[in-house]
């Protein structure tokens, strides 16, 4: 009889009978019995470990296996075993490194040698967790006595002549002299004092015999001279290569002769595998990691000390956001062709915020990931704020930044990479493609959660963690770029306010935690302000945040000085015709400077006021192409005579009128650079008021993460998808009586194939009987599916039972059931 399994579901480890022994530990078989492939190992898994084990390694969900030999094929293809070895801890990789190496199958005390030479207890207490691991991730199959290493991972792990073990070993004899000649191969078992065989593969043999045991060995190296050993010694720990010249010397003549060194190529030797084992004592490894490395705290702060110093980089965190958003408002910068942000822009933006680059990159990102600035869309595509930004800078600071924190965990933009080259030498550009890395969002959470475990106010040498991690992770490759994420995200972390001198801070271990961290924070930051104090010498000092309505206009009356506890603000006649610009009266500035200040108005703050506003607006500017009227002539004069205004192409067109080439925006600027107050008019000659409209983007959505592989399924995907495994296997394995004609048989493994009225018939007769039969059924989307069902009713083209499979009832339709098998008695 057929074993209904679906075409295309065969594999070999999947299905091939092994003989085995004895009841196997977790994930083996019932007492009594031994898993023969890995299919009947899952098979016997109940199911909570089905469930870990497809919670583990979510890729085998896509789509979501119909059997548990279809589950056990697809838990055995490359890029899944793959995906599975790069995320194992260092000792999990160690003992399947170790297992690669090992006879196939391998008895539990042979693995034992190879990872602690019998000596390493720590080793030795940790093995059964790192063999449980394996086993729940479906890499290491069968009993204790007979434990496989899936075949695919086997290939990745084994050595072989280009692509070294990461043990360090070698091919077996057996591979190394595959393709010798057999004289050579007789010339070898002679040298090391073996009679001859009469096949090369007993010759073969007894040559791995002599080098597997440990007595004839050590009396066979006690013969060898003392340069010999000095070769063995620096191919002992690999690489097990070495080159050799068409007349090397002795010590190689003699290992070469006895077989210890065995020719790879015309110009290199390889050192056996059974040799090197024996030189190493029998481990596979020269250094084990069975226990992950500590983090302790390398400093310790008051808790209280922390949360302040975090609430202080919070609070400029918010400022540098609210800052360059705001920036972008007016006349955001252009967006590349490629996408992204220019080197020039990104210089200027860092200017603005007097930081580097490099932060400036990062504060970028970070609003970008939080959905307050995006690209307009525009045929002049240019950044800008989105209407979202006008909702969050309304809300309280603490609820601000937990906006801003709740954006940046799980981010997989990366700004650090600002600045670096892609893989086609393209440079990667603020803002811009290629910034993505799906291993970011998890190694900032784990950087978190190791510096959460530490006691509160406990701050890691970040050597310690980055050396964690690497165990945690130790695959080359992604283990370098998770310990420069790891840097990264202490950095960040630092900047953004959710560390504090290196510690988390409470609002950051509220983050970690799922938690609101707004009301932890809330109470550490200062109450915004409605008053600045005024100095003498043209400034303005902010003893603390500055309430919106006052930050808005100070923000537009005078330039930033210095930032910190206390923002310094200082008034210039630059700062000051903005102001006017923006429509404000001289008699409006004083009043709104008296009103905020705690000091009186200095003298010469008051002078500067006045002298701007004398002469702000005496020369107009208007669109001809563009031009310049004053009533008093001398000054136009004056103008024309100074060499500065050669670029702008100015001439006289009346005493008090002036003509230029260049439009009125670069007139303006032109005429400001050589210091004078010009403002712009209208055509009916009214004083424009230069107070633009705060540009928005359309609605735009926060940009999504990009997924390191498939997401982890919930409980409730994972109990449906374990619950149809179980279905499909049902049906998969049901035993099912020999058909009655030839067409029904089909090929074994295949749907079945009954025509319709044989169909019609089977179905009608299990409906008459109340028995249950086996059907193939291809539904509308075209995805073939066997099931058991128990008919009831078989009327108007459609068949209603039980569905055995689905335990449920259901319905199906008769022209999609490609053929029917009935059940072994007592079946089900």
């Amino acid at each position: 009889m057929g074993t209904g399994r679906l075409t295309g579901r065969r594999d070999q480890e999947a299905t091939v009978p092994e003989a085995s022994t004895a009841a196997g530990s977790a994930g083996g078989s019932p007492a009594g019995s031994s898993p023969r492939s890995l299919a009947e190992a899952l098979r016997a898994r109940d199911d909570a470990a089905l469930a870990a084990l497809l919670r583990a390694r979510p890729d085998l969900l896509g789509p979501v296996p119909g059997d548990v030999t279809q589950l056990a094929t697809r838990a055995g293809t490359r890029a899944s075993v793959v995906r599975a070895l790069d995320r194992l801890d260092r000792f999990a990789l160690q003992t399947a490194e170790a297992l690669a190496v090992a006879p196939d199958p391998c008895p539990y005390p042979a693995l034992e040698g190879l990872l602690t030479g019998g000596e390493d207890e720590r080793a030795r207490a940790a093995l059964p967790d790192a063999l449980a691991t394996l086993r729940d991730q479906a890499l290491v199959w069968g009993d204790q006595d007979r434990l496989r290493l899936v075949r695919t991972a086997r290939e990745l792990l084994a050595p072989s002549a280009s692509r070294p073990s990461p043990t360090g070993l070698g091919p077996t004899v057996a591979e190394a002299t595959a393709g010798m000649s057999p004289t050579r191969v007789q010339e070898i078992v002679a040298a090391v004092g073996l009679p001859a065989t009469h096949d090369p593969v007993s010759a073969v043999a007894a040559l791995t015999g002599l080098f597997t045991d440990p007595q004839r060995m050590s009396a066979l190296l006690d013969e060898a001279p003392a340069e010999a050993h000095q070769v063995l010694g620096r191919l002992v720990w690999g690489p097990p290569y070495g080159e050799v010249t068409p007349n090397p010397t002795p010590p190689v003549r003699w290992l070469r002769d006895r077989g210890l060194l065995l020719p790879a190529t015309a110009r290199t030797v390889v050192l056996p595998r059974e040799v090197a084992l024996h030189l190493r004592g029998g481990l596979a490894h020269r250094d084990t990691a069975p226990v992950a490395p500590p983090v302790p705290a390398h400093r310790e702060h008051r808790p209280q000390l922390v949360d302040a110093n975090a609430a202080g980089q919070a609070l400029a965190a918010l400022a540098t956001v609210e800052e360059l958003v705001k920036s972008w408002e007016h006349t955001g910068p252009p967006v590349l062709r490629a996408g992204g942000l220019s080197v020039r822009d990104l210089k200027r933006t860092a200017a603005a915020l007097d930081t580097s680059e490099q932060q400036a990159a990062f504060w970028a990102e970070l609003a970008y990931a939080a959905g307050l600035l995006a690209s307009d869309g525009e045929a002049d595509e240019r950044y800008a704020p989105t209407p979202a930004f006008d909702d969050w800078v309304e809300l309280p600071p603490a609820e601000r930044w937990s906006a801003l924190a709740a954006a940046w965990l799980p981010a997989t933009r990366t700004a650090p990479l600002v600045g670096e080259q892609d893989a086609k030498g393209r440079t990667l550009s603020a803002l811009g493609p290629e910034l993505d890395r799906s291993a970011a969002p998890e190694v900032r959470r784990r950087v978190l959660e190791l510096l959460g475990d530490l006691p509160e106010g406990g701050a890691p040498d970040p050597e310690t963690l980055l050396a964690r991690l690497a165990w945690e992770r130790p695959v080359r490759g992604a283990s370098d770029l998770r310990a420069r994420l790891a840097q990264w995200a202490l950095a960040e972390a630092e900047v953004l306010g959710v560390t504090g001198r290196g510690a988390l801070s409470g609002p950051g271990r509220a983050l970690l935690e799922h938690r609101d961290p707004a009301p932890l924070l809330a109470p550490l930051l200062p109450e915004p302000v409605d008053h600045v104090l005024l100095q003498a010498d043209l400034t303005a000092v902010a003893p603390g945040p500055l309430r919106r309505p006052l930050g808005d206009t100070l923000a537009v009356l005078a330039d930033v000085e210095s930032k910190g506890g206390a923002t310094v603000y200082r008034f210039t006649p630059g700062s000051v015709r903005r102001a006017l610009d923006a429509g404000h009266a001289a008699a409006d500035l004083h009043a709104f400077l008296k009103e905020h200040s705690r000091t009186p108005v200095p003298q010469p703050l008051a002078y500067l006021i006045d002298d701007v506003a004398r002469r702000h607006g005496h020369l107009r500017v208007g669109a001809a192409s563009s031009y310049v009227r004053c009533d008093d002539d001398a000054m136009l004069g004056e103008i024309l005579a100074d060499k500065r205004s050669a670029g702008l192409g100015l001439r006289r067109l009346a005493p008090t009128v002036l003509a230029a080439q260049a439009d009125p925006t670069v007139l303006l600027e032109g005429l400001r650079a050589m210091g004078y107050a010009p403002a712009a008019e209208s055509r009916t000659g009214d004083v424009l008021v230069a107070r633009a409209d705060a540009h928005r983007t359309p609605a735009r959505s926060a940009p999504v993460p990009v997924p390191e592989g498939p997401p982890v399924p919930d409980a409730t995907l994972l109990a449906a998808a374990v619950r149809a495994i179980r279905a499909g296997d049902v049906a998969a394995t049901a035993v099912r009586k020999e058909p009655a004609t030839a067409s029904a048989a089909g090929v074994p493994g295949e749907l079945p194939r009954t025509s319709a009225a044989e169909t019609l018939a089977t179905v009608q007769a299990a409906a008459l009987t109340g028995s249950a039969v086996w059907i193939g059924y291809v539904n509308a989307e075209g995805a073939a599916s066997q099931r058991v069902i128990a008919p009831v009713r078989v009327e108007g083209g459609f068949v209603t039972g039980y569905d055995h499979t689905a335990d449920e009832v259901r319905t199906y339709a008769l022209h999609r059931i490609t053929g029917v098998a009935e059940l072994a008695d007592d079946h089900l």
